[in-house]
């Protein structure tokens, strides 16, 4: 069974259609938005569980509720994220308290809560979706490009943890990808965007489900510890 926060729009609902496309049992979360999880899960008949990754006493409770109601979660996709950009100078601190625990906490939150019982059963799946941002930074996203880049960080130490109990975990770094995230962006500073990739075009949330069930599945299972990166070729390294 897979797991995948934020997972009623953009690359979560992507990468929880593509996992239900080879036949994983899926269900995703969301903390507010009633009426998108609604739509998706009728949409897909994927279920949908609302709480907030932020916060560990809720992930704790409701990954053992989502176990219970849908079988145990071999594979984890931690994709909740937010972003409250501001140069620094003028971010307050609770917008810089809100991306980090949205963005990196949850990734303490979710693992904590799943990890026991993928180490009693030798088996586990975990992959973290980064950004673009975290590996070359952003004007006015030092909350974001800090949560992101502290993902990478817990990537690593996290996979040397669960490889000898058959946990792999890896994160995909996406660049700038079709969502509502995006479009919110002034379309002269998407236009600047555009043209520094080398493809020429963004890309799209279905190319990032790919790699996500590509490293959820057995072909995968020599891969840990690695970042993909899916940025047409606009960071290269």
């Amino acid at each position: 069974m897979a797991l995948v926060t934020g997972g009623t729009r953009g690359i979560g609902a992507a990468s929880a259609e593509a996992l239900k496309q080879q036949g994983y049992r899926v269900a995703v979360t969301y903390k507010s938005n009633e009426q998108s999880a609604k739509e998706f899960s009728e949409r897909t008949g994927i279920p949908a569980f609302q709480f907030d990754v932020s916060n560990l006493e809720h992930c704790a409770q409701e990954v053992k509720k989502i176990a219970e109601a849908c079988g145990p979660i071999e594979v984890l996709v931690n994709n909740a994220g937010i972003t409250r950009d501001a140069m620094l100078h003028r971010m307050t601190a609770a917008h810089w308290h809100d991306v980090l625990q949205t963005n990196l906490t949850s990734c303490f939150n979710m693992c904590w809560s799943v990890l026991p019982a993928m180490r009693e059963r030798g088996f586990g799946r975990i992959i973290n979706i980064g950004s673009i941002n975290g590996q070359t930074g952003q004007l006015g996203q030092t909350s974001y490009a800090a949560a992101k880049a502290g993902m990478h960080g817990f990537t690593l130490a996290l996979a040397r943890e669960g490889a000898a109990r058959g946990i792999t975990v890896n994160m995909i770094a996406p660049g700038y990808i079709e969502t509502d995230m995006v479009r919110a962006v002034a379309p002269e500073v998407l236009a600047q965007i555009r043209s520094r990739i080398p493809v020429g075009r963004l890309g799209r949330a279905e190319e990032i489900g790919r790699a996500v069930v590509f490293l959820a599945s057995d072909e995968a299972s020599f891969i840990t510890g690695s970042t993909l990166t899916i940025n047409g070729g606009q960071h290269m390294f």
